[in-house]
C-alpha cells in the first residue's frame, strides 16, 4: 500500500477489474449500508480515479445494484439444496443456511430489503427475481407436475411464504424473542400449512395425501 493509503493500481482486465470493483463493495456491507458505500472510497481501495470507476457502471446507482446482485448469487448459492436428503431436511437445512447467512451479513440483507436504495426500480427488480428463485428452487423439488392445476396457486403460495421469511428474520434480527431453533421451525412449518397443497404436506411429512387430516 502507498503512503497515501491507496492500493497500488494492478493492470486487470476490464472483466476482472469489473469484478474487484463489485467486491470490494459488497465487503463494505458487513459494516455499513448499501446506499452508504462510497464510489470514491472503493476506486481509493482499488488503486483507480472515481472517473475510471464509472467506465465500469454507468451510475452510483448502477454500481449499488451490481453489488446487490454480486450478493444475490452468493446467496442463492449459499441455500442451494443438498440433493442428499429428504424433501423435509432439505427445507430445513436450507433455512438453517438462509438464517446463518442473514446473520452474518445482517447490514446487507437489510439495507437491499428495507434500505433507501430498496425503492429504486432496478432494486426492486433484483429482490423480485431473489424470490422467483427461491420460489423456483422449492418447486423444482416439489412433486408437482408443470401442469398440475394446483401449482399456479403454489407458486403465489410460495412468494407469500418468502415476504413471510423475509419479515419474520429481519424483525427476529432486531428483537430476538424467540431462540434460533425456534425461528427455524416456525419458518419451516409454515410453509407446508401457507401452501395447504396435499402434495407437498405429505411429501414434506413423509406421508401420502390420503393419510392427511382434513
Amino acid at each position: 500500500m502507498s503512503r497515501s493509503g491507496e492500493t497500488k493500481r494492478v493492470r486487470l482486465s476490464p472483466d476482472e477489474r469489473r469484478l474487484q470493483l463489485i467486491t470490494l463493495g459488497a465487503e463494505l456491507l458487513a459494516e455499513r449500508a448499501l446506499e452508504d458505500i462510497s464510489v470514491e472510497e472503493i476506486a481509493k481501495q482499488a488503486g483507480i480515479s472515481r472517473g475510471l470507476l464509472f467506465h465500469y457502471f454507468d451510475s452510483k446507482h448502477d454500481f449499488h445494484e451490481a453489488i446487490a446482485r454480486h450478493v444475490s448469487v452468493e446467496f442463492l448459492t449459499a441455500i442451494a439444496p443438498n440433493h442428499s436428503l429428504g424433501l423435509f431436511d432439505m427445507l430445513r437445512d436450507s433455512v438453517e443456511r438462509y438464517v446463518d447467512y442473514v446473520e452474518e451479513n445482517g447490514a446487507a440483507y437489510r439495507a437491499i430489503l428495507r434500505g433507501p436504495s430498496s425503492v429504486y426500480p432496478g432494486m426492486l427488480t433484483y429482490v423480485n427475481e431473489s424470490r422467483s428463485a427461491i420460489a423456483e428452487l422449492v418447486l423444482a423439488e416439489a412433486p408437482i407436475a408443470d401442469d398440475d392445476p394446483d401449482r399456479p396457486r403454489l407458486t403465489l403460495a410460495l412468494r407469500g411464504w418468502m415476504a413471510f421469511v423475509e419479515e419474520t428474520i429481519l424483525t427476529w434480527m432486531s428483537e430476538k424473542p424467540i431462540t434460533r431453533t425456534q425461528l427455524i421451525d416456525l419458518l419451516v412449518e409454515s410453509l407446508p400449512s401457507l401452501t395447504l397443497s396435499p402434495v407437498l404436506m405429505a411429501a414434506l411429512r413423509g406421508s401420502t395425501p390420503e393419510a392427511l387430516p382434513g
